[in-house]
């Protein structure tokens, strides 16, 4: 099991304007994806922009460890020799993933689809997260869970088989992690596996499929077209290939956050991810009166980017729809934030899924705006948050819960309220934003021990 790692206080202070530009790390999602995928290859990849933070740097590891060489040759540019569907090893230690959910559970899709036993684990976050909505659809394909903790957690063993059984499976939760899996594990099944969803949600792993060589087919599904059909012909040659990883949305989404709401900022945020599938947070703020204007937008490495001018602006209140969730799960922590600088109710629909992610976010975002004397409410699945237009006070100590967009939105919070705001470990914020507080230093943001 990964050591913990200790505890780093941080705190942000409001001070003056935010101005500058910046380039986010690498997206995490297609940074996980290349390693996978440059694994289950034939060939070289060539991956440049690669997110060095510890959660993508596990999955590398993990890779290496199923028999792909695996090499840094400076920075964000590595190369995976991959080693094809069915000619992967079982690797000689655990597979520990520390705090990296995405990273785990697409690996237990690939390992629970293939001829190999591992066993995986992860620091006490990892451990406290539920697996079983991936073994479930895992054990329909042929998976073996040869042991597990308690209510299917890490740690736990898988056994795949000689070949995965293919199968149409219906996610019951709208997770790009449970659809990614599955299909990851349908690539050694001899037909075609169909997953449906009823929300769409990100869409890096058929595209990404697509462009090592996978033949794979998606349809709108439902009757008002928001859910996906997507099948994979199974036991495909994939080809390594050049992969240029985007700036991560999620990542940038708290440099843009911080200059809506601090006076008098205005930022470039170069070379952002424009898929729509991830773009619900920048619709939303545009809704609430966000000055966002999308500048150059060109292709690169199979995904729309942009650069994106940001300036303060004066935020109103919105109802966020539940069907936007899976294009912004992770970011609705700052949008809370955003929300407690407007005028008027902001109501986030349908936010069940914050509460299986690193930490139960919904909890540990009231608490944090509860802190920090911001007025809100949870009904059910939903948060709704009062703003009059004005600063906050702050001056609340948040508990990060070993969550990095915990601690990242709540120092975005203290950039602009009355009064400094402590978060309790700022640690973890290398697993997906090594460079958070360098960055933010360079654009005039306080932040600091």
């Amino acid at each position: 099991m990964s050591h913990a790692l200790a505890p780093e206080p941080l705190t942000a202070t409001p001070g003056a304007a935010l101005r500058g530009s910046l380039r986010p790390p690498g997206d995490k999602s297609i940074s996980h994806r290349s390693m996978i995928l440059g694994l289950l290859s034939q060939g070289r990849t060539r991956v440049e922009g690669l997110l060095e933070g510890d959660d993508v740097l596990r999955t590398a590891a993990a890779a290496k460890a199923l028999g792909a060489k695996v090499e840094r040759l400076g920075e964000g540019r590595w190369v995976v020799d991959g080693v094809g569907i069915g000619g992967l090893t079982d690797p000689a230690e655990v597979l520990d993933f520390g705090n990296a959910g995405t990273g785990s559970r697409l690996m237990m899709g690939v390992v629970g689809g293939q001829p190999v036993t591992a066993t995986f684990d992860g620091d006490a976050s990892l451990r406290s997260r539920p697996m079983r909505r991936i073994l479930d659809p895992l054990c329909l394909m042929g998976t073996q869970v040869v042991s597990e903790a308690a209510g299917g957690r890490v740690p736990l063993t898988l056994r795949g088989p000689q070949e995965a059984i293919p199968i149409t499976y219906e996610t019951p939760a709208a997770s790009a992690q449970i659809k990614s899996a599955v299909l990851l594990a349908a690539l050694n099944a001899p037909g075609v596996t169909t997953v449906i969803e009823t929300a769409a949600t990100r869409d890096h792993t058929e595209r990404m499929l697509r462009l090592f060589g996978a033949e794979i087919r998606v349809e709108p599904h439902g009757p008002q077209g928001h859910g996906r059909k997507v099948s994979l012909t199974g036991q495909p040659t994939l080809r390594g290939t050049d992969v240029i990883v985007p700036a991560d949305p999620s990542s940038a989404a708290f440099p843009l956050v911080a200059a809506l709401i601090t006076p008098g900022s205005e930022i470039v945020i170069e070379g952002v991810m424009m898929n729509p599938l991830r773009t619900g947070l920048i619709t939303t703020l545009i809704e609430m009166g966000a000055d966002i204007e999308k500048l150059d937008e060109r292709e690169e490495g199979g995904e729309t980017v942009a650069n994106l001018r940001v300036r303060a602006s004066h935020l109103k209140g919105v109802d966020v729809p539940a069907e936007r969730a899976p294009a912004m799960i992770d970011e609705y922590p700052v949008l809370a934030v955003a929300a407690a600088f407007a005028e008027g109710t902001t109501r986030m629909n349908g936010l069940h899924e914050l509460r299986v992610k690193e930490s139960d976010r919904l909890a540990a975002v009231a608490a944090g705006l509860a802190a920090n004397g911001i007025t809100h409410r949870i009904e059910g699945d939903d948060l709704i948050v009062e703003g009059d237009g004005s600063a906050p006070r702050g001056g609340g100590t948040v508990a990060s819960h070993l969550d990095h967009r915990i601690a990242m939105s709540f120092l975005v919070l203290g950039l602009a309220t009355r009064e400094p705001v402590r978060v309790d470990d700022g640690a973890m914020i290398a697993t997906s934003f090594p460079s958070f507080l360098p960055t933010m230093s360079a654009l005039g943001g306080r932040i600091g021990a």
